[in-house]
């Protein structure tokens, strides 16, 4: 195993701890009406941790590289690039648009999926996306142009 992974796994362990520890420490467990706000970030940093750990645990890769080849680079910096795309135009474009553009950009220009493939991704994300968080939830997404007549 190379040398980066060991570091990676074991920060992300040290990370897993203290976010659980901090989670419990600061925040309530449970409340009346339910789970408490420790009840996701505890979980979440225990499933960090096992993913760490299996990091940490796994077989050593022969002959593999520390950086990325030139086509992994490219693919790595289109989607940073499409990400902040996506986190400037929020206001404009809005989150539910927004979630379908960026799911189509990757889908279709990076994964080369087919166009009926893309679409149904797209619209089927941002679609459950707004019926779990606006319509169920009423937490307010940024709107953008769209809906603001």
């Amino acid at each position: 195993m190379r040398t980066a992974d060991r570091i990676t796994a074991a920060l992300l362990l040290a990370f897993s701890a203290a976010f659980a520890a901090g989670a419990l420490k600061y925040y309530t467990w449970w409340g009346d009406s339910g789970p408490g706000s420790a009840f996701l970030p505890f979980w979440l940093s225990l499933v960090m941790g096992a993913l760490a750990l299996g990091l940490l645990l796994r077989a050593p890769v022969a002959g593999s590289e520390w950086l990325p080849g030139r086509a992994s680079a490219q693919r790595v910096l289109a989607v940073l690039g499409v990400t902040v795309a996506f986190v400037v135009l929020m206001q404009v474009i809005g989150m539910i648009v927004g979630i379908a553009l960026f799911l189509a950009v990757l889908m279709r220009y990076l994964e080369r999926q087919p166009w009926w493939l893309t679409l149904v991704v797209s619209l089927a994300a941002a679609g459950v996306n707004w019926l779990v968080f606006e319509h169920w939830l009423r937490v307010p997404l940024p709107q953008g142009v769209f809906w603001t007549f």
